[in-house]
């Protein structure tokens, strides 16, 4: 893959250059056709001369263009004043191509050099152009009213034209960083969602295996085996969401909805995989109990709301097995929501301390992207999360999706999975859910 892109690159490299090479041959090839049209050799080569810096200002990189053009600009005009002291002058034209490339000059230098930068190229290409036209031989009205339209028309022109190019310039930056941003918020909730979900997995049965072993109590072989069966497990979800995670940043193009991160039910099992995320949660864990609603079961939903509930489940759990003390029963709740048949209501409640026990509040320190992220991802499909401590002890959090924007959810879903976010959803993506009041 390195190597066909390599080709490709010098392909395109190649030809962009043969194609300016001979532009500028051409463009070379003019300004001494225009020079030999001086009456006298030396006026003739200083024509040329003059002509090959301005092209030569105009094709040298960014850091050396403000000096080269303003030194091609102060040859111009030289050329110009001692040419106008002359008897004999080129009949005529006084170097068209040279006034062209002073005009581009300026729209150059007001493009891409900052605004103090570029006054001095402006002004010197600008007086160039302007005083040009007297190297012709015959004097008269119409020579006045070329020198006129250039400084009124041509000039502000080519200023106007340089300053619209930098704006775009600017907004298409920003359109590219919206982008990129986008496409790191995606990659970090991808991270959480599913290696985090895994390694806390780990950490958890360590925990557990370490407890029991400083209480003093000795282990079964079979019960030594099924923890690191369960550790051994979680460790390949993790890998393999890596790997995942690793081909979709090598090479966007594989990144879709059929090579999603170990784990994600989306997709052919739907609302039914969550039955393995609540019984794999209950092995290491207080027992999560998942209630779907019975209307649910011939509904079809799309893969974006499927993909939408089962992160809330899947974060809300984490949340429980990192942050949580004295949990003794976790209910998933989902189904319709009461009094609105198009919206879809995803519960997750526990009946622990939740944040406030001391221990937990100084572990989530440096943390609280999890439902920062599900907050952005439920914004993406038109919905709402809650989340705090409840009234008699626990934590809830309460996620309210429609059901009636599927069409969206899908094209917002191939849009992450693609890594190709415009610029809209990239600022959607840069705020944090308003409503989402937790630690974790």
């Amino acid at each position: 893959m390195i190597s066909e892109f390599r080709s490709r690159f010098r392909s395109r490299f190649r030809f962009r250059h043969l194609w300016l090479g001979l532009v500028g041959v051409s463009l070379v090839v003019l300004v001494v056709l225009e020079g030999l049209n001086a009456p006298h050799p030396p006026m003739a080569a200083a024509t040329m001369l003059s002509g090959v810096l301005c092209l030569a200002a105009f094709a040298v990189p960014e850091r050396l263009f403000a000096r080269y053009a303003i030194g091609a600009a102060a040859v111009s005009c030289a050329l110009t004043l001692v040419e106008a002291q002359l008897s004999q002058r080129p009949p005529n034209t006084p170097g068209l191509v040279e006034l062209g490339v002073l005009l581009l000059l300026i729209t150059r230098a007001v493009r891409r050099c900052r605004p103090l930068r570029a006054a001095g190229p402006v002004a010197g290409s600008a007086l160039a152009a302007v005083v040009l036209p007297l190297r012709i031989a015959v004097w008269d009205g119409n020579l006045l009213n070329l020198i006129a339209v250039i400084a009124v028309c041509a000039v502000p022109f080519m200023v106007m034209v340089g300053l619209c190019l930098r704006l775009y310039d600017t907004l298409r930056e920003r359109d590219r960083e919206a982008v990129r941003q986008g496409q790191r918020l995606e990659h970090a909730r991808e991270l959480h969602d599913f290696v985090a979900h895994h390694v806390t997995a780990i950490v958890a049965q360590t925990k557990a295996a370490r407890f029991t072993a400083a209480a003093g109590h000795t282990q079964s072989p079979e019960d030594l085996d099924r923890m690191l069966a369960q550790i051994e497990r979680a460790g390949s979800q993790a890998l393999g969401s890596m790997r995942v995670m690793v081909s979709s940043l090598r090479d966007h193009t594989t990144a879709s909805a059929a090579t999603w991160p170990t784990g994600d039910p989306a997709g052919l099992r739907g609302l039914r995989g969550l039955r393995d995320l609540t019984e794999e949660f209950s092995e290491v864990g207080p027992p999560a109990e998942l209630t779907l609603a019975p209307e649910l079961a011939d509904r079809p939903l799309s893969p974006g709301i499927i993909t939408t509930v089962h992160r809330v489940v899947q974060e809300s759990l984490t949340n429980v097995r990192k942050h949580a003390t004295g949990v003794g029963r976790v209910e998933v709740r989902i189904g319709v929501r009461s009094g609105a048949p198009e919206r879809l209501e995803v519960s997750v409640v526990d009946d622990g301390q939740g944040g406030a026990s001391p221990a937990a509040e100084r572990s989530v320190e440096g943390s609280g992207y999890g439902l920062v992220g599900l907050g952005e991802r439920v914004e993406k499909v038109n919905g709402r999360i809650t989340a705090g401590p409840r009234d008699g002890g626990g934590w809830h959090v309460v996620a309210v999706l429609p059901l009636d924007k599927a069409d969206k959810a899908d094209r917002a879903n191939t849009v992450d999975r693609a890594n190709t976010l415009d610029s809209t959803d990239a600022a959607a993506l840069g705020k944090a859910a308003p409503n989402v009041t937790s630690p974790g």
